[in-house]
């Protein structure tokens, strides 16, 4: 590990009266941090998808355009899992900004003639993409444990996951204005971005603190008197990488669970909107400027879904994430037969993709928030890595990008949708095998307390 990533030492206790007033202007600038962080990631993660439809143009074909998409998904689900461990033993306040800063390298290399002169080199271009956003989420989840406790994480987290859909949708906004600006696709899908995600680097930098600790303030369970189950003055220490992977997370039966429901939920998410440019574009007619506002409302509906979704597992639901992850999935279901079905009416698929977009990005935010809830804070990054290489290489990768584009390509758009359908069912299955060791978590939590 690179020796300036290095988490920063603790520092002294600040006096007593100090203590309240500056954890509470900590804890709202590092979220700002992570939020704003996050959202650049975003802005330079899922282009090529816009760009799809360009390319097509030039010769290349659905299924050729999928693998080069696909290399993306697998590059972030291993990295995201090794990153996590690397994370894990690293400063939070470096690590984010610096992979947000090589991603939009790779994005800017891709608005040039070169970056997109062959599938081989498409591949390589999302493969590194894919490597570098894989360290952006490990540090938020690093973050979000260790200033922010566990009985409001669910709600905090919800709020932090809006910033998934703060920057996708401006990816499709800032598509449709850049058309008009630069007047050229590749300057308005790959360089503005790219160029915007630069700057918001050097903002997390400046506002983003590692722990608590590193600022002279106690740890946020006692700062907030909200001690986990089992915590004790060890969670406080820095785990090896074998410890954390071997202890924590490969025995821990319900975390895998959660991991094989999350590459469902994945497929779902991406299956919808990765291919939803090409989808609205060649079966339904749209323009591409109608097809950037679509794109946005999609990622725009996810903001209201995610943080009423994180309410509702907290506070309805008792910090039950499974069964509010299983009632959103059946409404999903619901909105992509509807979407399936409904003939060419712009106001009809617009109500469907708002409608899967409020909802699906509920399901990937408590995936998130239950990894976290089961494995110790020195090992959240891990975990959480964990259920992402699920999600990206096997639901994004291997099932969202490379088959259901040869699935298209050879059976046709309606056997898309079923593969969905399907999805749909499997994620509710495996989410639904967690419920009764969740509640058994919970109530053991409620009685410490």
């Amino acid at each position: 590990m690179w020796s300036f990533l290095k988490p920063e030492p603790h520092k002294p206790l600040l006096p007593k009266e100090k203590i309240d007033p500056t954890y509470k202007k900590l804890r709202l600038q590092v979220f700002l941090g992570i939020f704003i962080g996050y959202a650049g990631y975003y802005l330079v993660r899922k282009n090529f998808t816009l760009a799809m439809p360009y390319l097509q143009e030039l010769g290349f074909d659905k299924g050729d355009l999928g693998v080069a998409l696909s290399a993306n998904a697998i590059a972030y689900g291993i990295s995201k899992f090794l990153m996590g461990g690397v994370s894990d033993r690293s400063s939070a306040r470096k690590f984010l900004p610096l992979g947000l800063v090589l991603s939009a390298l790779v994005t800017l290399f891709l608005g040039t003639s070169a970056g997109v002169s062959s599938i081989v080199v498409m591949f390589i271009t999302q493969f590194l993409i894919g490597w570098f956003q894989g360290m952006g989420w490990p540090p938020c989840g690093r973050v979000m444990t260790h200033w922010f406790s566990l009985k409001e994480r669910g709600t905090k987290m919800s709020i932090w996951n809006v910033a998934h859909n703060v920057g996708g949708s401006l990816v499709g906004i800032m598509f449709s204005v850049g058309l008009v600006w630069f007047g050229f696709w590749q300057s308005a899908t790959f360089v503005f971005p790219a160029v915007v995600a630069l700057v918001i680097a050097v903002i997390a930098f400046f506002l983003i603190r590692d722990t608590p600790q590193s600022c002279g303030l106690p740890p946020i369970e006692e700062y907030r008197n909200d001690y986990p189950k089992n915590y004790s003055a060890k969670s406080e220490e820095e785990l090896t990488a074998k410890e954390i992977f071997f202890k924590y997370v490969l025995n821990n039966k319900i975390l895998w669970y959660i991991a094989i429901a999350n590459a469902f939920i994945y497929l779902v998410r991406y299956g919808v909107l990765d291919w939803a440019p090409t989808y609205l574009k060649d079966v339904k007619g749209y323009d591409s400027g109608a097809v950037g506002w679509i794109y946005s409302a999609y990622e725009i509906a996810a903001i209201p879904g995610t943080i009423i979704c994180g309410i509702v597992s907290d506070y309805v639901f008792k910090g039950r994430r499974a069964i509010t992850t299983m009632i959103y999935m059946v409404l999903v279901a619901l909105f992509v037969f509807i979407y399936w079905k409904t003939e060419h009416n712009l106001v009809m698929d617009s109500i469907c993709l708002i409608a899967i977009g409020f909802l699906i990005y509920g399901p990937v935010m408590l995936i998130g928030v239950h990894a976290l809830d089961l494995a110790p804070k020195k090992a959240a990054g891990t975990a959480a890595g964990l259920t992402g290489f699920f999600g990206y290489f096997f639901g994004t990768a291997l099932l969202a990008n490379i088959m259901l584009g040869y699935v298209v390509d050879h059976l046709g758009w309606d056997w898309s949708f079923v593969i969905l359908l399907v999805a749909c069912a499997l994620a509710f299955v495996f989410t639904a095998f967690t419920v009764k060791e969740e509640q058994y978590l919970v109530k053991e939590s409620t009685n410490k307390h």
